[in-house]
């Protein structure tokens, strides 16, 4: 049922659930490892990619899902990228997740309060107290950002990129469907989801975001469309 795992796969699996397990042992680890507003008092440089590592600690299903894709789908695009590439790959989706997901979060700041930094400077309680009175400003800089998701979605944009005439097998569909179609439809309910949404807690633009940039790092790399 499952691919043989390939060197990096085996590793981003290991990194992550070690992460999880230290993240339920030193629950702090979420306010320093997942990724803030930058110009939230709790961001930190490193949480840019720190934040691919972990994952919701009360729901494991998010964990769970997160790495069944990536060993369902990730071997077979390691296999035809190479190890190195991959990673890059893998870390580049990842962070333009963050992007998308923070440009949009600071243009609906610019909106709102005509800045890109309506709080800055005001310290982390005072961010708390605001933020209990309703503040959606407060929110976004209290509100991190966590999860490998948008790493996972530049992989199954990948796949369905590289692979996309495989049938695969989906539980609450009967029959098997063509990855290219499958897939994009996954996509497309992001953009849908991200677009009806956007309060939702499930960061879907951050998907719509690893699938992008994971789609331009392939174009950039001039790998050609469907031949495997």
């Amino acid at each position: 049922m499952f691919p043989q795992l390939t060197p990096v796969i085996k590793n981003l699996l290991i990194i992550n659930i070690i992460f999880y397990i230290g993240s339920q042992l030193v629950p702090v680890a979420y306010d320093y490892l997942a990724v803030y507003y930058p110009d939230s008092p709790y961001f930190k440089i490193w949480q840019v990619i720190t934040h691919m590592f972990m994952h919701d600690k009360n729901n494991i299903t998010h964990i769970f899902f997160n790495m069944f894709s990536l060993v369902m789908f990730g071997p077979m695009i390691e296999q035809v990228l190479g190890s190195k590439r991959f990673l890059n790959f893998y870390l580049v989706s990842g962070i333009g997740a963050w992007f998308l997901y923070t440009a949009v979060n600071g243009i609906q700041l610019y909106n709102a309060t005509g800045s890109f930094a309506p709080l800055h400077g005001i310290s982390g309680n005072e961010l708390i107290a605001m933020a209990n009175t309703g503040n959606n400003e407060a929110l976004t800089y209290l509100i991190p950002m966590l999860g490998a998701s948008g790493a996972i979605y530049g992989v199954l944009l990948a796949f369905a990129y590289l692979f996309p005439n495989i049938p695969l097998q989906f539980l609450f569909i009967p029959v098997p469907v063509k990855a290219k179609y499958m897939i994009g439809g996954f996509i497309l309910i992001e953009i849908y989801m991200s677009l009806s949404r956007p309060g939702d807690s499930v960061a879907h633009l951050a998907h719509v975001g690893g699938a992008l940039f994971g789609y331009l790092l392939l174009k950039l790399w001039k790998i050609r469309k469907g031949i495997y």
